[in-house]
């Protein structure tokens, strides 16, 4: 039997504990990751003061409904998304950031620039969310300063043109083969491995097939001995296959954020916390009736 490629890598066990600035999370029952856009499509508004009080706002009620962690974002990253400036980001974000770390729950900032990484980690932020998992220039050394948790993506191609040229052939081997590279490139920076979480980037750079294809061979990423993140919420490859728009995308995001911690996911990534949470309880009941309660 080929050996096993966390052991090939000389990575520990898993610990069941994902490491961040300010919290051990327990990854033994799926953590919410609730997301906060401050983008213009986001939240309607020219004013960037409004836009971050509606995002403080909105961060405040999916704390309320359940999230374990709450994702910061202020690029837009979805398929002929246009890159914005760091400068820009830290602007819409920063605000919001100031204030959401007051509240004693773990804050993810989703970003690519190296630069905002620093602001953010210098202000105590606990997580980075990197669609390019740390392939800018300087973000693996940004990261390597502090003690925060690291999520690594895989992306295929950037998200201005990923889905003119989708990738072609097995999405799961190219993932494993990526994330081998990456965690190598972690760990050579003096990164501890239990910092690190998998994204398999659902709609960066696939087919509607290839995504299904990562959500039914999901487990095969775990080989690294890492957690896993899935973000499924109000994906594109979910209207493809029921027809809805995406603001009619609840119940299929649901049912895929379930499907993908049945398959292993420790972090689910959702607009829809409530709901999410109520599915879950009923998928918990059913692997262990015995603690369920009513």
């Amino acid at each position: 039997m080929a050996e096993h490629v966390s052991d090939a890598m000389g990575l520990r066990p898993h610990s069941g504990f994902w490491h961040t600035t300010r919290f051990k999370l327990d990854l033994h029952k799926p953590l919410l990751m609730g997301i906060v856009n401050v983008t213009p499509d986001s939240f309607s508004s020219d004013n960037g003061l409004l836009a971050a009080r509606d995002a403080i706002a909105h961060a405040a009620r999916l704390k309320r409904e359940g999230a374990d962690i709450l994702d910061v974002g202020g690029e837009s990253t979805r398929p002929g998304a246009t890159a914005l400036s760091h400068e820009e980001e830290w602007q819409r974000i920063q605000p919001v950031l100031k204030e959401l770390l007051t509240w004693h729950v773990p804050v993810s900032v989703d970003t690519y620039h190296p630069e905002t990484m620093r602001k953010a980690l210098d202000m105590g932020v606990d997580i980075i969310n990197d669609i390019w998992a740390l392939r800018q220039p300087g973000a693996l050394q940004a990261v390597a300063a502090h003690d925060c948790g690291i999520c690594l993506m895989h992306m295929h191609g950037e998200p201005a043109t990923m889905q003119l040229a989708p990738m072609n052939g097995d999405p799961v081997a190219q993932a494993e083969g990526f994330f081998k590279q990456r965690i190598d490139a972690a760990i050579s920076q003096g990164i501890d491995q239990q910092r690190l979480v998998l994204d398999p980037g659902i709609g960066f750079g696939k087919t509607v097939a290839q995504n299904f294809m990562l959500l039914q061979r999901q487990q095969a990423l775990t080989q690294f001995g890492l957690a896993l993140l899935a973000g499924w919420s109000r994906k594109s490859s979910l209207g493809a296959v029921t027809g809805r728009e995406v603001g009619d995308r609840l119940v299929p995001s649901v049912v895929a954020a379930v499907l993908a911690a049945d398959k292993g996911a420790s972090v689910l990534r959702v607009h829809d916390v409530a709901d999410t949470v109520a599915a879950l309880a009923v998928w918990q009941a059913v692997r262990q009736p015995e603690r369920a309660t009513g």
